[in-house]
Protein backbone atom coordinates (compact mmCIF):
# COMPACT_ATOMS: atom_id res chain seq x y z
CA UNK A 1 0.00 0.00 0.00
CA UNK A 2 1.44 3.60 -1.04
CA UNK A 3 1.61 6.14 1.26
CA UNK A 4 0.83 10.16 1.01
CA UNK A 5 1.51 12.43 3.28
CA UNK A 6 -1.38 14.11 1.45
CA UNK A 7 -4.39 13.17 -0.70
CA UNK A 8 -6.11 15.58 -3.39
CA UNK A 9 -9.53 14.13 -4.69
CA UNK A 10 -10.09 15.77 -7.90
CA UNK A 11 -6.96 17.21 -10.15
CA UNK A 12 -9.18 19.74 -11.75
CA UNK A 13 -7.94 23.91 -11.05
CA UNK A 14 -9.03 23.51 -7.02
CA UNK A 15 -7.25 20.60 -6.56
CA UNK A 16 -4.00 21.36 -8.80
CA UNK A 17 -3.86 25.04 -7.45
CA UNK A 18 -3.76 23.37 -3.27
CA UNK A 19 -1.04 21.26 -4.67
CA UNK A 20 0.92 23.91 -6.05
CA UNK A 21 0.89 25.71 -3.40
CA UNK A 22 1.62 23.36 -0.88
CA UNK A 23 5.33 23.36 -2.99
CA UNK A 24 5.17 27.15 -2.67
CA UNK A 25 5.06 27.07 0.60
CA UNK A 26 7.32 24.75 1.52
CA UNK A 27 5.43 21.19 1.99
CA UNK A 28 7.87 18.41 1.24
CA UNK A 29 6.05 15.52 2.21
CA UNK A 30 4.70 13.18 -0.87
CA UNK A 31 1.38 14.40 -2.29
CA UNK A 32 -0.94 12.50 -4.58
CA UNK A 33 -3.56 14.30 -7.15
CA UNK A 34 -5.34 11.96 -8.08
CA UNK A 35 -7.74 12.41 -10.83
CA UNK A 36 -11.06 10.51 -12.57
CA UNK A 37 -11.07 12.06 -15.74
CA UNK A 38 -7.43 13.08 -16.89
CA UNK A 39 -8.65 14.29 -20.22
CA UNK A 40 -10.99 16.76 -18.33
CA UNK A 41 -13.37 16.12 -20.91
CA UNK A 42 -16.09 16.69 -18.04
CA UNK A 43 -14.90 18.52 -15.57
CA UNK A 44 -16.70 22.02 -13.85
CA UNK A 45 -12.89 23.87 -14.78
CA UNK A 46 -12.95 22.90 -18.57
CA UNK A 47 -16.86 23.37 -19.09
CA UNK A 48 -17.09 26.61 -17.24
CA UNK A 49 -17.88 29.91 -18.54
CA UNK A 50 -14.43 30.53 -17.70
CA UNK A 51 -14.91 34.20 -16.05
CA UNK A 52 -13.59 36.34 -13.18
CA UNK A 53 -15.63 39.12 -11.12
CA UNK A 54 -15.13 40.90 -7.88
CA UNK A 55 -19.08 41.65 -7.58
CA UNK A 56 -20.24 39.75 -4.92
CA UNK A 57 -22.39 40.42 -1.90
CA UNK A 58 -19.71 40.17 0.90
CA UNK A 59 -15.83 40.47 1.42
CA UNK A 60 -14.44 37.22 1.42
CA UNK A 61 -15.76 36.28 -2.21
CA UNK A 62 -14.03 39.80 -3.24
CA UNK A 63 -10.35 38.86 -1.64
CA UNK A 64 -10.78 35.19 -3.16
CA UNK A 65 -11.07 36.96 -6.56
CA UNK A 66 -9.08 39.72 -6.32
CA UNK A 67 -5.74 37.06 -5.34
CA UNK A 68 -6.45 35.31 -8.52
CA UNK A 69 -6.36 38.79 -10.64
CA UNK A 70 -3.09 39.37 -9.13
CA UNK A 71 -2.17 36.16 -9.95
CA UNK A 72 -3.65 37.16 -13.89
CA UNK A 73 -1.44 40.46 -13.34
CA UNK A 74 1.87 38.69 -12.73
CA UNK A 75 1.20 35.38 -14.55
CA UNK A 76 4.52 35.33 -16.82
CA UNK A 77 6.13 35.80 -13.69
CA UNK A 78 4.44 32.99 -11.82
CA UNK A 79 4.72 30.88 -14.44
CA UNK A 80 7.18 31.71 -17.63
CA UNK A 81 7.55 34.65 -20.31
CA UNK A 82 4.78 31.83 -22.57
CA UNK A 83 2.38 32.04 -19.83
CA UNK A 84 -0.76 32.93 -21.17
CA UNK A 85 -4.07 32.51 -20.44
CA UNK A 86 -5.67 35.03 -23.06
CA UNK A 87 -7.42 37.04 -20.10
CA UNK A 88 -9.65 39.76 -21.54
CA UNK A 89 -10.58 42.50 -19.24
CA UNK A 90 -14.40 43.33 -20.83
CA UNK A 91 -15.85 43.66 -16.99
CA UNK A 92 -19.38 42.38 -15.43
CA UNK A 93 -22.65 44.61 -15.86
CA UNK A 94 -25.16 43.50 -13.44
CA UNK A 95 -28.61 45.49 -14.37
CA UNK A 96 -31.19 45.98 -11.68
CA UNK A 97 -34.47 46.64 -11.30
CA UNK A 98 -36.37 48.57 -9.18
CA UNK A 99 -36.82 45.86 -6.86
CA UNK A 100 -33.33 44.72 -7.21
CA UNK A 101 -31.91 48.05 -6.62
CA UNK A 102 -31.14 47.94 -2.80
CA UNK A 103 -29.30 44.92 -2.96
CA UNK A 104 -27.16 46.29 -6.00
CA UNK A 105 -26.04 49.37 -3.73
CA UNK A 106 -25.79 47.09 -0.98
CA UNK A 107 -23.28 44.62 -3.07
CA UNK A 108 -21.75 48.05 -4.64
CA UNK A 109 -20.85 49.37 -1.45
CA UNK A 110 -18.96 46.55 0.01
CA UNK A 111 -16.95 45.87 -3.16
CA UNK A 112 -16.24 49.55 -3.40
CA UNK A 113 -14.81 49.34 0.68
CA UNK A 114 -12.70 46.31 -0.67
CA UNK A 115 -11.09 48.53 -3.28
CA UNK A 116 -12.45 46.93 -6.40
CA UNK A 117 -13.07 49.21 -9.80
CA UNK A 118 -16.75 49.28 -9.93
CA UNK A 119 -19.22 52.17 -10.85
CA UNK A 120 -22.82 52.41 -10.08
CA UNK A 121 -24.64 54.22 -12.92
CA UNK A 122 -28.63 54.91 -13.73
CA UNK A 123 -30.42 54.00 -16.72
CA UNK A 124 -29.40 57.09 -18.86
CA UNK A 125 -25.83 56.84 -17.94
CA UNK A 126 -25.43 53.31 -19.10
CA UNK A 127 -27.57 53.84 -21.77
CA UNK A 128 -24.80 56.69 -23.14
CA UNK A 129 -21.94 54.33 -21.87
CA UNK A 130 -23.36 51.33 -23.86
CA UNK A 131 -24.89 52.53 -27.44
CA UNK A 132 -25.92 48.64 -27.98
CA UNK A 133 -28.36 48.64 -24.10
CA UNK A 134 -31.91 48.71 -24.12
CA UNK A 135 -32.49 49.91 -20.57
CA UNK A 136 -35.97 49.53 -20.25
CA UNK A 137 -37.20 48.47 -17.01
CA UNK A 138 -33.79 49.15 -15.88
CA UNK A 139 -32.95 51.55 -12.78
CA UNK A 140 -29.55 51.05 -12.87
CA UNK A 141 -26.42 48.65 -13.48
CA UNK A 142 -23.12 47.99 -11.74
CA UNK A 143 -20.02 47.78 -14.11
CA UNK A 144 -16.79 46.94 -13.41
CA UNK A 145 -14.34 48.78 -14.93
CA UNK A 146 -10.86 46.97 -14.36
CA UNK A 147 -10.43 43.83 -12.95
CA UNK A 148 -13.17 41.50 -14.45
CA UNK A 149 -13.18 39.93 -17.45
CA UNK A 150 -12.54 36.34 -19.45
CA UNK A 151 -9.80 34.10 -20.01
CA UNK A 152 -9.54 30.54 -21.76
CA UNK A 153 -10.12 27.65 -18.25
CA UNK A 154 -8.06 25.43 -20.67
CA UNK A 155 -5.08 27.64 -20.38
CA UNK A 156 -5.44 27.95 -17.35
CA UNK A 157 -5.84 24.91 -16.05
CA UNK A 158 -2.28 23.74 -18.44
CA UNK A 159 -0.41 25.99 -16.41
CA UNK A 160 -0.55 24.51 -13.11
CA UNK A 161 -0.26 20.73 -14.28
CA UNK A 162 2.47 21.55 -16.13
CA UNK A 163 4.03 23.16 -13.63
CA UNK A 164 2.98 20.25 -11.15
CA UNK A 165 5.12 18.01 -13.21
CA UNK A 166 8.13 19.82 -11.97
CA UNK A 167 7.26 19.64 -8.44
CA UNK A 168 7.47 16.26 -6.85
CA UNK A 169 3.67 15.23 -7.27
CA UNK A 170 2.05 11.88 -7.96
CA UNK A 171 -0.51 12.46 -10.89
CA UNK A 172 -2.70 9.54 -10.28
CA UNK A 173 -5.41 8.92 -12.94
CA UNK A 174 -8.50 7.02 -10.98
CA UNK A 175 -11.84 7.28 -9.29
CA UNK A 176 -11.59 7.13 -5.51
CA UNK A 177 -14.61 4.22 -4.62
CA UNK A 178 -13.89 4.37 -0.86
CA UNK A 179 -11.78 6.25 1.90
CA UNK A 180 -11.30 4.86 5.45
CA UNK A 181 -11.53 6.45 8.49
CA UNK A 182 -10.58 5.27 12.19
CA UNK A 183 -12.26 7.10 14.45
CA UNK A 184 -11.74 10.85 14.73
CA UNK A 185 -9.53 10.30 11.38
CA UNK A 186 -9.48 9.30 7.84
CA UNK A 187 -6.61 6.79 7.49
CA UNK A 188 -6.65 5.59 3.53
CA UNK A 189 -8.23 6.20 -0.29
CA UNK A 190 -9.65 3.21 -2.13
CA UNK A 191 -9.07 3.59 -5.92
CA UNK A 192 -11.37 1.92 -8.48
CA UNK A 193 -8.13 0.07 -10.39
CA UNK A 194 -7.91 -1.99 -6.61
CA UNK A 195 -5.21 0.41 -5.45
CA UNK A 196 -5.09 1.61 -1.51
CA UNK A 197 -3.38 4.89 -0.88
CA UNK A 198 -2.57 5.58 2.83
CA UNK A 199 -3.04 9.25 3.60
CA UNK A 200 -2.19 11.38 6.66
CA UNK A 201 -4.61 13.99 4.99
CA UNK A 202 -7.30 13.94 2.76
CA UNK A 203 -8.70 16.85 0.36
CA UNK A 204 -11.56 17.27 -0.94
CA UNK A 205 -11.34 18.89 -4.28
CA UNK A 206 -13.56 17.01 -6.01
CA UNK A 207 -16.17 19.68 -7.74
CA UNK A 208 -19.66 18.42 -8.22
CA UNK A 209 -18.78 14.98 -6.75
CA UNK A 210 -17.42 16.53 -3.66
CA UNK A 211 -21.27 15.42 -1.69
CA UNK A 212 -20.32 11.99 -2.48
CA UNK A 213 -16.78 12.01 -1.59
CA UNK A 214 -17.53 13.32 1.73
CA UNK A 215 -19.85 10.69 2.08
CA UNK A 216 -17.42 7.75 1.54
CA UNK A 217 -15.93 9.36 4.93
CA UNK A 218 -19.17 8.98 6.83
CA UNK A 219 -19.32 13.44 6.60
CA UNK A 220 -22.17 15.17 5.22
CA UNK A 221 -21.83 17.91 3.10
CA UNK A 222 -24.50 19.50 1.33
CA UNK A 223 -23.14 19.96 -2.39
CA UNK A 224 -24.11 18.50 -5.47
CA UNK A 225 -23.83 18.86 -9.43
CA UNK A 226 -26.23 21.02 -10.73
CA UNK A 227 -26.23 21.27 -14.64
CA UNK A 228 -25.41 24.47 -16.14
CA UNK A 229 -25.59 25.11 -20.01
CA UNK A 230 -23.69 27.62 -22.51
CA UNK A 231 -25.27 28.62 -26.04
CA UNK A 232 -22.62 29.90 -28.49
CA UNK A 233 -24.86 32.31 -30.44
CA UNK A 234 -23.71 34.18 -34.03
CA UNK A 235 -24.86 37.92 -34.72
CA UNK A 236 -24.35 40.62 -37.53
CA UNK A 237 -23.16 43.56 -34.92
CA UNK A 238 -20.03 43.41 -33.15
CA UNK A 239 -20.00 45.28 -29.69
CA UNK A 240 -16.28 46.02 -28.39
CA UNK A 241 -17.31 47.39 -25.47
CA UNK A 242 -19.50 44.36 -23.83
CA UNK A 243 -18.68 43.64 -21.34
CA UNK A 244 -20.44 40.14 -19.52
CA UNK A 245 -24.12 41.55 -19.13
CA UNK A 246 -26.08 40.06 -16.64
CA UNK A 247 -29.73 40.84 -17.30
CA UNK A 248 -32.67 40.72 -14.19
CA UNK A 249 -34.00 37.31 -15.40
CA UNK A 250 -30.62 36.06 -14.48
CA UNK A 251 -29.57 35.48 -18.12
CA UNK A 252 -26.01 36.69 -18.88
CA UNK A 253 -23.94 37.16 -22.36
CA UNK A 254 -20.49 37.95 -23.55
CA UNK A 255 -18.27 38.45 -26.96
CA UNK A 256 -16.21 35.29 -27.86
CA UNK A 257 -14.07 35.90 -29.96
CA UNK A 258 -16.22 36.17 -33.32
CA UNK A 259 -18.85 34.95 -31.53
CA UNK A 260 -21.25 35.25 -28.37
CA UNK A 261 -21.93 33.03 -25.73
CA UNK A 262 -25.28 33.05 -23.08
CA UNK A 263 -26.56 30.89 -20.24
CA UNK A 264 -28.16 31.57 -16.63
CA UNK A 265 -32.11 30.68 -17.70
CA UNK A 266 -31.99 27.64 -15.18
CA UNK A 267 -34.98 27.98 -13.03
CA UNK A 268 -33.08 27.15 -9.28
CA UNK A 269 -36.33 26.70 -7.27
CA UNK A 270 -37.29 23.51 -6.58
CA UNK A 271 -34.23 22.31 -8.74
CA UNK A 272 -33.15 19.07 -8.40
CA UNK A 273 -29.49 17.35 -8.39
CA UNK A 274 -28.18 16.70 -11.78
CA UNK A 275 -27.78 13.36 -13.28
CA UNK A 276 -23.57 13.03 -12.88
CA UNK A 277 -23.18 11.36 -16.57
CA UNK A 278 -25.78 14.14 -17.95
CA UNK A 279 -23.84 16.38 -20.13
CA UNK A 280 -26.55 17.25 -22.85
CA UNK A 281 -27.71 20.87 -23.35
CA UNK A 282 -31.02 21.72 -22.36
CA UNK A 283 -31.80 23.07 -26.04
CA UNK A 284 -35.46 24.29 -25.58
CA UNK A 285 -34.08 26.82 -22.83
CA UNK A 286 -32.30 28.99 -25.48
CA UNK A 287 -34.99 29.79 -27.99
CA UNK A 288 -37.85 30.42 -25.15
CA UNK A 289 -36.13 31.93 -22.31
CA UNK A 290 -32.46 33.51 -23.26
CA UNK A 291 -33.27 34.74 -27.26
CA UNK A 292 -36.23 36.80 -25.89
CA UNK A 293 -33.63 38.43 -22.78
CA UNK A 294 -31.48 39.00 -25.70
CA UNK A 295 -33.92 40.78 -28.17
CA UNK A 296 -35.61 42.62 -25.53
CA UNK A 297 -32.09 43.77 -23.91
CA UNK A 298 -29.77 44.33 -27.38
CA UNK A 299 -32.63 45.13 -30.28
CA UNK A 300 -29.32 43.87 -32.41
CA UNK A 301 -29.73 40.71 -31.31
CA UNK A 302 -33.16 39.96 -32.51
CA UNK A 303 -31.59 38.67 -35.52
CA UNK A 304 -28.83 36.12 -33.85
CA UNK A 305 -28.18 31.97 -34.48
CA UNK A 306 -27.69 29.69 -32.57
CA UNK A 307 -24.76 27.40 -33.59
CA UNK A 308 -23.95 25.07 -30.78
CA UNK A 309 -24.07 24.65 -27.03
CA UNK A 310 -22.57 22.84 -24.10
CA UNK A 311 -23.09 21.97 -20.61
CA UNK A 312 -21.33 21.58 -17.62
CA UNK A 313 -22.07 20.90 -13.30
CA UNK A 314 -21.85 23.36 -10.79
CA UNK A 315 -20.64 22.33 -7.54
CA UNK A 316 -23.92 23.55 -6.01
CA UNK A 317 -24.17 24.71 -2.36
CA UNK A 318 -27.71 23.72 -0.95
CA UNK A 319 -27.44 25.54 2.00
CA UNK A 320 -26.07 28.99 1.14
CA UNK A 321 -24.50 29.10 -2.67
CA UNK A 322 -21.12 29.71 -0.90
CA UNK A 323 -17.81 27.96 -0.81
CA UNK A 324 -16.81 25.51 2.13
CA UNK A 325 -12.97 25.40 3.09
CA UNK A 326 -10.94 24.06 5.89
CA UNK A 327 -11.38 20.84 7.68
CA UNK A 328 -14.21 18.75 9.36
CA UNK A 329 -13.91 20.00 13.16
CA UNK A 330 -14.01 16.55 14.45
CA UNK A 331 -12.34 14.65 11.43
CA UNK A 332 -9.30 17.04 11.20
CA UNK A 333 -7.30 15.65 8.50
CA UNK A 334 -10.20 15.66 6.04
CA UNK A 335 -9.96 19.15 4.58
CA UNK A 336 -12.64 20.29 2.29
CA UNK A 337 -12.47 22.89 -0.59
CA UNK A 338 -15.93 22.51 -2.09
CA UNK A 339 -19.61 24.14 -3.07
CA UNK A 340 -18.43 27.35 -4.70
CA UNK A 341 -21.45 27.42 -7.05
CA UNK A 342 -19.93 28.40 -9.80
CA UNK A 343 -17.31 30.85 -8.96
CA UNK A 344 -14.23 27.92 -7.74
CA UNK A 345 -12.86 28.70 -10.95
CA UNK A 346 -11.83 32.41 -10.47
CA UNK A 347 -11.63 31.30 -6.75
CA UNK A 348 -9.40 28.23 -6.86
CA UNK A 349 -5.47 29.58 -6.31
CA UNK A 350 -6.72 31.65 -4.06
CA UNK A 351 -8.00 28.71 -1.94
CA UNK A 352 -5.19 26.74 -2.80
CA UNK A 353 -2.86 29.01 -1.09
CA UNK A 354 -5.17 29.16 2.39
CA UNK A 355 -5.04 25.46 2.14
CA UNK A 356 -1.39 24.90 1.92
CA UNK A 357 -0.61 28.01 4.56
CA UNK A 358 -3.25 26.08 6.94
CA UNK A 359 -1.34 22.92 6.81
CA UNK A 360 1.95 24.14 6.30
CA UNK A 361 1.75 27.00 9.23
CA UNK A 362 -1.22 26.34 11.23
CA UNK A 363 -3.67 29.36 9.94
CA UNK A 364 -4.37 30.88 6.86
CA UNK A 365 -1.89 34.22 6.35
CA UNK A 366 -2.87 35.33 3.01
CA UNK A 367 -6.65 35.33 3.28
CA UNK A 368 -8.91 34.50 5.86
CA UNK A 369 -11.04 31.73 5.09
CA UNK A 370 -12.70 31.02 8.74
CA UNK A 371 -16.10 32.57 7.41
CA UNK A 372 -16.45 29.87 4.82
CA UNK A 373 -15.14 26.92 7.55
CA UNK A 374 -17.65 23.65 7.49
CA UNK A 375 -18.75 25.13 11.25
CA UNK A 376 -21.57 26.69 9.45
CA UNK A 377 -22.61 23.29 7.82
CA UNK A 378 -22.87 21.76 10.88
CA UNK A 379 -24.99 24.38 12.64
CA UNK A 380 -27.24 24.52 10.00
CA UNK A 381 -26.11 28.35 9.59
CA UNK A 382 -26.18 29.46 6.24
CA UNK A 383 -23.20 32.26 4.90
CA UNK A 384 -24.99 33.56 2.31
CA UNK A 385 -23.69 34.61 -1.15
CA UNK A 386 -26.09 37.34 -3.03
CA UNK A 387 -24.41 37.72 -6.60
CA UNK A 388 -24.63 34.15 -7.57
CA UNK A 389 -24.45 33.98 -11.72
Amino acid sequence: MAKYDIVIIGGAIMGSSAAYYLRKEGFSGSIALIERDPQFTHSATTLSAASIRQQFSIPQNIRLSQFTLGLFRRLKEEFGPDADIGFREGGYLILATDEGLPVLKANHDTQRAEGADIVLEDAAALAKRFSWLSTEGITAGAYGVSGEGWFDAHAYLHLFRKALRTMNVDLIAASVTGIERQGARVSAVTLDNGEKLEAGIVVNAAGPNAGKVAAMAGLGLPVEPRKRNVFVFEARDRYEDMPLTVDPSGVWWRPEGSVYIAGGAEVEEGEQAADPADFEPDWPLFENEIWPVLANRVPSFEAIKMTRAWAGHYDYNVLDHNAVIGPHPEVQNFLFANGFSGHGLQQAPAVGKALAELIVHGGYRSIDCSAFGYERVAEGRPFRELNVI
